[in-house]
């Protein structure tokens, strides 16, 4: 067996995976880069393997780092299946398509305003590659064996994090890989804690807050404090927030403080058709998350929907107090682009950010404090308040995965800690070696290694 890092290494985005056992080749995750531009430029050069060789496809969840990559698979011959949750095949119905509306939207305002050096600039995909990545979409459900061929198979365990999240564990003829795809927490407010997975020979484990401990913040008071500071001074509250978990997240949170009259009754949009599509998904998944369907119900009607590009732009006009919760996370796109551009320069704004904040990114620019942010081709000055929920993650920190870790049945034989920046890597696989003492080691962008030999002590 072999596993060739294409992604998620130096990094928390464009997870890729490959398996190699005898003559099949499997792709773990199938997700973009984001973040600095020299990480980017990635998902335009070809994919370093023909894609024509992979067999299957298994995604561990719907997040786009982690799925946004498969259009161009099957643009560069991919014909085989992508296996994934019933709950993450409904949430890729709308991600995927909307992923590629917003790199022709991106292309779009380049070419109106000429911040692009190509001319003319192109999407990296459009929504009909999306669509024709979705034909290859099969949904399995979880705790169920799926038979690869040639003897390999593999099973989705639920891993919390988002609706359909899954950490995938492989059997093959030479032994066993478990991939963690991106861990949840064990007192999410949806969304119910990661499963107990069989163990594996190798593990591939995430590490997005792996030298970091989420503080002991009740995420509800700590929203309330936040609006309540923005509303008294009637100040508009941006909220950038991935379109699935975490916009669901701070809505539901924010009907739970209205109908405690802990914050004032202001207005609430939600600005982003795809989140707007995703919450409606949650009452048919009842059993994979906390919520009943009347609590599924009381989050979907916590905002108004913004759905035409008319009414977006309208939002603009406003003046507060009130709270708008749009795409994306990282404001690396989007319809939020355009509220930051709007609010961002008034001092009596704030913008929340809400989940973590990959480098290169305006959201980390915007946590580090900077007093511009580029969008647009232009420099928009940030004088509005900043604030970061510090509470609000759907990653387990450090204590949590290695609490997770814990409750395998036996110590694989060696760990490869990924999804992480630099510093969060290298402590997990600190943590791993000292408290577990299992082998750890941090691979490299491209490196192959045969997990099954002996580690790295």
């Amino acid at each position: 067996m072999k596993i060739t890092f294409l992604g998620a290494t130096g990094t928390v985005t464009g997870s890729k995976y490959l398996v190699e056992s005898g003559a099949r080749r499997i792709l773990v995750d199938c997700g973009l880069f984001q973040g600095y531009k020299q990480l980017r430029l990635r998902n335009w050069k070809p994919l370093p393997i023909d894609a024509r060789s992979i067999d299957a496809v298994l995604l561990t969840h719907a997040h786009i780092d982690h799925s946004g990559y498969l259009p161009i698979l099957v643009r560069q011959g991919f014909a085989g299946k992508a296996y994934c949750t019933h709950a993450s095949a409904d949430l890729l119905r709308i991600m995927l398509p909307d992923s590629g509306h917003l790199q022709e939207e991106e292309a779009r305002l380049a070419n109106r305003h000429g911040y692009s050096k190509h001319r003319p600039a192109l999407p990296l995909y459009d929504v009909a590659e999306s669509l024709r990545a979705l034909e290859s979409l099969v949904p399995v459900d979880f705790e169920t064996d799926l038979d690869l061929g040639a003897q390999v198979r593999c099973r989705f365990t639920p891993a919390g994090h988002i609706l359909g999240a899954a950490m995938i564990r492989l059997e093959t003829p030479k032994g066993s890989v478990l991939f963690s795809g991106d861990v949840g927490r064990p007192n999410d407010p949806i969304m119910l804690p990661p499963g107990v997975t069989a163990a594996a020979d190798a593990l591939v484990v995430e590490s997005t807050y792996g030298d970091r401990r989420h503080p002991a913040v009740d995420a509800q008071a700590e929203l309330a404090d936040a609006i309540n500071a923005a509303a008294a001074r009637g100040g508009v509250i941006v909220v950038p927030a991935f379109a699935v978990g975490r916009a669901q997240t701070i809505l539901w949170l924010v009907s739970r403080l209205k109908a405690q009259r802990a914050i004032p009754d202001i207005p609430v949009f939600l600005n982003s058709p795809m989140a707007t599509n995703v919450t409606q998904i949650y009452g048919r998944h009842l059993g994979e998350h906390r919520l009943t369907l009347e609590q599924c119900a009381s989050m979907s009607t916590a905002a108004s929907y913004v759905n035409s590009a008319e009414d977006s732009k309208a939002l603009n006009l406003r003046h507060g107090p009130l709270m708008i919760v749009s795409a994306s996370g990282m404001a690396t796109g989007g319809r939020v682009l355009h509220h930051l551009e709007a609010f961002a320069p008034d001092p009596r704004n704030m913008i929340l950010l809400t989940g973590f904040q990959s480098g290169g990114t305006r959201g980390a620019s915007l946590a580090a404090g900077d007093p511009t942010i580029k969008i647009h081709g232009r420099l928009v000055p940030v004088r509005a308040e900043v604030r970061q929920l510090t509470s609000a993650s759907a990653h387990a920190d450090g204590d949590e995965l290695l609490d997770w870790l814990r409750r395998l049945q036996w110590a694989p034989r060696r760990v490869f800690v990924t999804h992480g920046e630099p510093p969060a890597a290298d402590r997990l696989r600190q943590r791993v070696q000292t408290e577990l003492r299992w082998a750890a080691e941090v691979p490299d962008y491209l490196e192959t290694v045969e997990p099954l030999e002996r580690g790295i002590p």
